[in-house]
């Protein structure tokens, strides 16, 4: 994608969004009474879909605050709302059903010299003994590992996508746990040795058979259980296309592979000029097990992905057009998101950037839910899960004391920016 894409509040790309709105944009704000008659034609999100109390509303006071279409929004670059997808825009996570897929479709290859370290530097030695243990070496490297057939290679890959061996050992260390997360980074580079064309075809095989199965499926991988259907959320769309309507222009950031995402985010009208996922290096056309840098981090270097503050760091980047460091800091207030939406801690801190409306969807994740709970700047919005929402939490989230993950994967407390300690806290959306 083209860096900078987001200014376009006088190009082409907005144009087409303006001609689509149900009223035209004033190239001044109007006057207050012309404001007025401007808000009761614009398209408003649907009363019919489900929301908390009040939660509807400020979101779209936020949207109508920055409106091209309530007159709201004076010219020059256009508002940007950035949205996680997995579990945030879809029930379910497209990341891990294309794992899935692969694993039933004997798509995952042997790894280069049958050596499993090959795939990412942070997996363990355990780990990697215990895969090649698992698959053998019986294939050649580059070529498909049975993985319907052999279960026991498909179950030590589920769990190591879980972070841990079978046996319960760890599979990863060493990374910074605020830029990266070892499972995560080693599911993209299960897809290593195919062309984004190729796996953009997996992704859309996956996304026709969990769009397909009833909601609740469960499907067999080696011998477990996993999530056999997505969904799209009714009011994440709706949310999606209300913005576009009023000029904002939404984009997806996700830690899911960037050819996966670019697979599925066309169901909810964002183009794929429009989305950041984990962005692997390419060699002669095919995607190697290494990760792109971001911030001033080399490519192949492994170090940064989208996820936590480095989901900050590409969404700085790519849509905001910043270089180098300074790609991770918190941008000033007017160069930053309007909106933001994201369900763990993976999005804390690019939702926290957002300068009107930080709408969390509830799973239970302790560092996400401490920040929203305690509503530091009136800014956040909580809902539960749209389908299957999670139930409550029986006991407080341990803000005080291990709600934070460090750079170094432990706990400790989150602070506010003023440095003043939050405290635990209670969960009452869900």
């Amino acid at each position: 994608m083209t860096r900078g894409t987001r200014f376009t509040a006088a190009g082409a790309a907005l144009a087409g969004i303006l001609a689509m709105t149900s009223c035209a944009a004033p190239a001044a704000g109007p006057a207050p009474e012309a404001s007025t008659t401007a808000s009761a034609s614009c398209r408003q999100l649907d009363t019919k879909l489900e929301w908390p109390q009040g939660v509807r509303e400020k979101l779209q006071a936020a949207i109508d605050a920055h409106s091209n279409c309530t007159g709201t929004f004076k010219g020059g670059e256009a508002p940007v709302a950035i949205f996680d997808w997995d579990n945030t825009v879809v029930k379910n996570d497209i990341g891990y059903g294309t794992n899935f897929w692969m694993l039933r479709n004997n798509k995952v290859l042997q790894p280069e010299n049958k050596d499993w370290k090959t795939t990412n530097r942070y997996l363990t030695d355990t780990a990697a003994k215990a895969l090649s243990t698992a698959c053998g070496t019986a294939t050649p490297a580059g070529k498909p590992l049975d993985t319907a057939k052999n279960t026991a290679c498909a179950d030590e890959i589920l769990a190591i996508l879980d972070d841990k061996t079978r046996a319960g050992e760890e599979a990863f260390e060493g990374f910074n746990a605020r830029r990266l997360t070892g499972a995560y980074a080693w599911g993209t580079a299960l897809s290593a040795g195919y062309s984004e064309e190729e796996l953009g075809q997996f992704a859309t095989a996956m996304k026709q058979e969990n769009l397909a199965a009833p909601v609740g499926t469960m499907q067999k991988v080696g011998t477990q259980k996993v999530d056999g259907y997505i969904r799209i959320y009714p009011q994440i769309k709706d949310l999606i296309g209300t913005l576009q309507a009023h000029g904002v222009v939404p984009w997806v950031v996700s830690a899911s592979p960037e050819p996966v995402v670019k697979a599925w985010s066309g169901e909810v009208g964002v183009d794929a000029a429009h989305v950041v996922g984990v962005r692997s290096v390419y060699r002669n056309g095919l995607q190697t097990t290494h990760l792109k840098g971001c911030g001033g981090v080399p490519d192949g270097e492994d170090s940064v992905m989208t996820y936590k503050d480095g989901k900050r760091c590409w969404a700085n980047q790519e849509i905001f057009g910043v270089d180098g460091p300074a790609a991770f800091k918190q941008l000033p207030a007017e160069k930053r998101q309007i909106l933001a939406a994201g369900d763990s801690g993976t999005d804390v801190t690019f939702v926290g950037d957002a300068t009107e409306a930080r709408l969390v969807v509830n799973r239970n994740n302790t560092e996400l839910m401490c920040r929203a709970y305690d509503n530091e700047g009136g800014k956040w919005l909580i809902t539960p899960m749209f389908i299957d929402p999670k139930p409550q939490r029986s006991e407080a989230y341990p803000c005080s004391t291990k709600g934070f993950t460090t750079p170094e994967n432990g706990k400790e407390a989150i602070t506010r920016p003023d440095g003043s300690v939050i405290p635990d806290q209670v969960d009452s959306v869900h």
